[in-house]
């Protein structure tokens, strides 16, 4: 199998037979192999730095009904909140002076906040941090309104995927949404000009080595900015409350692969590594992450804005415990770095 790591370290690609051949066969030499390649290409393009963003979690209400999501629409056990702008732009000023230099708001698809509350957000975002990145994070949205929040300052767009396959993506979620209308947005988002953050969950319900390699088919096709990749990790009120959760040694395999197929994107080592392994963040950095996104969200609401069970919310997640995370960080090598971090993987 080594052969195939080389092959995609100097090709970057690999055909659907390749990747599920790759990934059935994995063994832990074979991982720490990959590793290996995926830090030396990391540091090739990014050095030893580690990016660092600001998540500020605005509102947790949400029209839509994901079967894996725990704000999903139907759960009736969660304490919706919605943030002010004024408490907004307050996580903003308390972030940039910890230094983050990019903001990531996001939130569920929530009705409440209409086109001209949204673009007042980010314009005022935009002008008192001229200086930051601004990242949304919030869904699926008309081809007009994602060119609306891009001309009112926002830089970046994350929207996962979640999986390339149909028939799976309607096994994750209801009817009315469909993989197709996801990519649809995705490949929106890139034409209007943010940088574009993509991603799946690993270990899913119902996934098969088959759906990985049609999702790896799809960021060779895509070409994002960024890639988002983490475990699914089951949430006590949903349908998916008895899957198994996605395996830590699966999505430190796929992280390396994606650092190999796309040598200069941006891939964080996620806060649902963190939460299914104490160390799973430095794992992530040592297999080829780049990135890492505290919370600044205000304490209080933190607890709310549970996508699945047992998510990190303080300690080294919480922007006040950022000295922890660096320390962290150096005890592997890296370091945390002030500014905005764009991708170097900026494409047409």
């Amino acid at each position: 199998m080594k052969h195939l790591i080389d092959q995609l370290e100097a090709d970057h690609k690999l055909s659907k037979d390749e990747w599920i051949q790759l990934i059935q066969n994995r063994t832990p030499e074979l991982s720490q192999y990959l590793f290996e390649k995926a830090q030396k290409v990391r540091i090739q393009h990014y050095g030893h730095d580690v990016y660092i963003r600001g998540l500020i979690e605005f509102t947790n209400y949400c029209k839509n009904d994901c079967y894996y999501c725990g704000i999903r629409r139907s759960n009736s056990n969660v304490r919706r909140y919605r943030l002010s702008k004024e408490t907004i732009l307050s996580c903003c000023k308390t972030g940039y002076a910890l230094g983050f230099r990019t903001f990531v708001l996001q939130g569920g698809e929530d009705g409440y906040f209409q086109d001209d509350i949204m673009v007042d957000i980010v314009q005022s975002i935009r002008e008192n941090y001229p200086d930051c990145a601004i990242t949304l994070s919030i869904g699926e949205c008309s081809h007009e309104r994602y060119q609306k929040l891009f001309d009112a300052g926002a830089n970046r767009f994350l929207l996962r995927h979640e999986t390339f396959n149909a028939e799976h993506y309607s096994k994750l979620h209801p009817a009315k949404l469909s993989a197709k209308h996801r990519q649809d947005c995705l490949w929106d988002l890139k034409q209007i000009g943010f940088q574009v953050g993509s991603g799946f969950m690993v270990g899913s319900p119902y996934q098969t080595v088959e759906n990985l390699a049609e999702d790896m088919l799809f960021l060779q096709n895509f070409n994002p900015h960024m890639v988002g990749v983490g475990p699914f990790i089951p949430h006590h009120d949903t349908p998916f409350k008895n899957h198994s959760a996605g395996t830590l040694e699966l999505t430190l395999f796929m992280l390396g692969l994606i650092r190999l197929t796309l040598p200069k994107v941006l891939l964080p080592a996620t806060t649902a590594l963190g939460t299914i392994a104490p160390n799973g963040r430095e794992l992530g950095i040592l297999a080829g992450a780049n990135v890492v996104m505290p919370n600044l969200s205000p304490e209080d609401v933190r607890k709310d804005y549970l996508l699945y069970d047992n998510k990190i919310s303080t300690g080294s997640e919480a922007a006040e415990s950022l000295k922890e995370l660096e320390k962290r960080m150096e005890s592997i090598g890296y370091h945390i770095t002030i500014n905005r971090g764009d991708s170097k993987n900026m494409t047409e």
